[in-house]
């Protein structure tokens, strides 16, 4: 059984990690559409922005479609949504575009990824997710009871380099993949090579123009500030 939304916010106000939050803990916003939120789907803004939606599918850490992701779409407050839309029409003039991975994320999601991560007997995914760690090590800095994703101001994406006509992009090297837990997806940790360090840079130098600020445990992970609502969350089905 799914656990209630007011019991989640509840262990994180006594003690879960829920960042920035601990002083304040977060209301669920009562909106029961994206519209109602303020949420709005980036493709509304820039049509063909490069997407790879990973919990609406099976290709997670979940290793199954996450609860709350009824559709591949990324949704994000207006106002991250119209910053995200300024961050890639800048790289486009250098033949360089975003690859999102997630965006909003419902506060079901969350308490998907707390029950999968509370069970011990599923490591379907551990060759690929997190091959270094212990599952029980993943609560706390990369599972939490309640995720910043939640308030509609962070995005996970990657940085693609086109070719001179834009025909063709590639994800550029980052050295690991979407979703790895353990210190290699650290933003700068050490034992990158050259080429890969120099490209999460670009990614960040990227961002950080457009106000978005990094997770650093997480070279993908970026919220922009200051967030239009840091005390709420919300749980509107991503369709």
């Amino acid at each position: 059984m799914r656990r209630p939304l007011a019991a989640i916010v509840l262990f994180a106000a006594i003690g879960g990690s829920a960042g920035s939050l601990a002083e304040q803990p977060p209301a669920l916003s009562p909106a029961k559409t994206a519209a109602a939120a303020n949420l709005v789907d980036i493709r509304t803004l820039v049509p063909d922005i490069a997407e790879d939606i990973k919990y609406a599918g099976s290709d997670n850490f979940v290793g199954a479609p996450v609860d709350g992701y009824r559709a591949p779409k990324c949704f994000l407050l207006r106002p991250v949504a119209e910053a995200l839309a300024r961050v890639e029409r800048d790289l486009r003039t250098r033949h360089l575009r975003l690859k999102i991975w997630d965006c909003y994320r419902p506060a079901r999601a969350v308490a998907h990824f707390v029950r999968w991560a509370h069970d011990a007997a599923d490591q379907r995914t551990k060759a690929q997710h997190y091959p270094t760690l212990d599952k029980s090590r993943l609560l706390g800095d990369y599972i939490a009871p309640i995720s910043g994703h939640s308030r509609g101001s962070t995005a996970d994406l990657t940085l693609q380099r086109c070719a001179s006509d834009d025909t063709h992009c590639e994800p550029l090297e980052m050295g690991t993949d979407f979703d790895y837990f353990g210190v290699r997806a650290n933003t700068d940790v050490p034992g990158l090579t050259p080429r890969q360090r120099d490209n999460r840079a670009l990614l960040r130098n990227a961002m950080e123009q457009g106000g978005f600020r990094n997770y650093p445990l997480e070279w993908w992970h970026y919220t922009f500030t200051p967030e239009p609502t840091p005390h709420t969350i919300y749980d509107v089905p991503v369709q």
